[in-house]
Parts: C-alpha cells; structure tokens; sequence
C-alpha cells in the first residue's frame, strides 16, 4: 500500500509541470504582444534617428531576454515531464532528459545565454559614465562558475560513480 501511494505521489509533480508550462505560454504571449507594441509604435512614430535606433535596439534585445527566461521555464516544464511522468515523450536529442544532471545541464545553458543577452543589452545602451568592463567581469565570472559546476558535476544526484 504505501509503495503504491510513494509511487502514485510522483504525480504531484503535474502541479509544477503545468504551471510552468502555462506561465512559460503566457510569457512567450506577453513579450510577443509587448514586441508587437513596440514594432507599431516605431512605425507610427516614424523617427528615422540613431536614438531611436538604439532605444529600439534595447527594447528588442530585452524581448530577446525574456523569450530566453522563458524557454528556461518550458526546458523545466519538459524536463519535469520526462522525468517523472513519461520518459518516452518524443523530443530532439539535445532536449532528452534522462536525469537531474541533463535538466541542469540544460538550464545553464540558458542562464549563460541569458547572461550574455543581459550584457549585449548593457552594451548597446552603455553610457559613459558607466563601468561596462566591471560589469562583463562580473558575468564572466558567474559564467565561469557556472562552466565549473557542470564540467566538475558538482551537486550530482542520482548518478552513480
């Protein structure tokens, strides 16, 4: 009896599958909208400027920021899936999900790339006054832990030796 109910629970996770997917869904929409927004604002205004340009370029590059976040989630979303309810589901080999260490794997991914987004958009709307230098340090730095913690498997679970 209690094997059955330990082995029934791991369908709690449907609670986390779908309100990751549905909040990566509505994330998706939003930026999507927000972009479109933006598209007709810049062709109504018609401001041929560099400003314009660049203040374009910077809200383009955020979407860009947010798509990616929300990816993250829905990498999650089909991470969880796969683990816990059905491993079978048909994805790219590069989204297969087998372990804990996959799902990680691939969310670092992301973070870095979200990470190098982050500083693409810091670089285009770089003012003077500001310390872009100690800034790209700074994500080199997170982007580098975080290369360490997958190559070393630090924190590994449920992988034997």
């Amino acid at each position: 009896m209690l094997r059955r109910a330990l082995a029934s629970s791991r369908y709690v996770m449907v609670v986390a599958i779908l309100g990751t997917l549905v909040g990566s869904l509505t994330l998706i929409l939003y930026t999507a909208l927000v972009l479109a927004k933006g598209v007709a604002s810049v062709v109504q205004d018609g401001s041929l400027s560099v400003k314009a340009v660049k203040i374009f370029s910077v809200a383009l590059i955020e979407a860009v920021d947010v798509f990616l976040i929300a990816i993250a989630v829905y990498i999650i979303s089909l991470g969880l899936y796969s683990l816990f309810i059905d491993d079978t589901l048909p994805m790219p080999r590069w989204l297969e999900v087998h372990d804990l260490e996959d799902l990680k794997g691939n969310l670092v991914s992301v973070v870095v790339a979200v990470l190098a987004v982050l500083f693409l958009r810091e670089a285009v709307a770089w003012e003077v006054d500001r310390d872009l230098p100690a800034f790209g340090g700074a994500l080199a730095l997170v982007i580098g832990a975080l290369t360490f913690f997958l190559a070393k498997g630090v924190g590994k679970i449920g992988k034997k030796d």
